[in-house]
């Protein structure tokens, strides 16, 4: 069964920081590209960053670009997501999951806000 646990949401001021992990099982995360996906309040599930495989190869979308960096560790089966210079546009529950669509095996997530 696969089973992905995302934590280290939490209430940040603009201009803060945070570190999301996810820890996966149930599946060979080492031969998965990995996502993490966004969904803020009232809007649509939307892709954030992805991983290759061996973390050789990322892409960012657009806005946050420069400020955040997705990185995994696969001998932790462990995936991240490094935020910087967080605006209160980032404020959304943030997934981990196997790919971009809604129907991907996700998490629960956790929530990240940003506010003064």
């Amino acid at each position: 069964e696969v089973r992905l646990v995302e934590s280290g949401g939490d209430l940040v001021q603009p201009g803060g920081s945070l570190r999301l992990s996810c820890e996966a099982s149930g599946f060979n995360f080492d031969n998965s590209v990995m996502y993490w996906l966004r969904q803020a309040p009232g809007k649509g599930l939307e892709w954030v960053a992805l991983i290759s495989e061996r973390g050789h190869s990322t892409d960012h979308r657009a806005s946050v670009k420069g400020r955040f960096t997705i990185s995994r560790d696969n001998a932790k089966n462990t995936l991240y997501l490094q935020m910087r210079d967080l605006k209160t546009e980032d404020t959304a529950i943030y997934y981990c999951a196997m790919g971009s669509n809604e129907d991907s095996p996700r998490g629960q997530g956790t929530q990240v806000t940003v506010s003064s």
